[in-house]
C-alpha cells in the first residue's frame, strides 16, 4: 500500500482528524483513511453523497412531514392509461 505525506493542512481539518480519532479510538492515520474514505465514496458513504441540504433535516413538524411524505407518494403512482401501448 502507499504511502503518502501531506502537508499544510489547515488546523479545521487537523482538528476534525483528531476529533474523529479520539471519537473512534483509532489512531490518526485510521482516522485520516476513514475520513478520505467517506469523501471518496469508500466504505461508509456512497461516492456522489450530498451534503448542501443538512441544514434543512429535522425542521419541519410531524404533520409537514406526513403532508410531504403524502405528495410525494402522489407522484410515485403510475398513471397506467400513460403507459398502454397504442399500436
Amino acid at each position: 500500500m502507499r504511502q503518502f505525506t501531506v502537508r499544510g493542512l489547515p488546523e479545521e481539518i487537523e482538528r476534525r482528524i483528531v476529533k474523529e480519532a479520539k471519537e473512534k479510538g483509532i489512531s490518526l492515520n485510521k482516522a485520516i483513511v476513514s475520513l478520505i474514505e467517506k469523501e471518496a465514496g469508500g466504505k461508509g458513504k456512497k461516492a456522489g453523497a450530498h451534503h448542501d441540504l443538512d441544514h434543512l433535516f429535522g425542521i419541519w413538524r410531524e404533520v409537514e412531514g406526513r403532508e410531504f411524505d403524502g405528495n410525494l407518494g402522489l407522484q410515485r403512482e403510475v398513471d397506467q392509461d400513460l403507459w398502454k401501448r397504442s399500436d
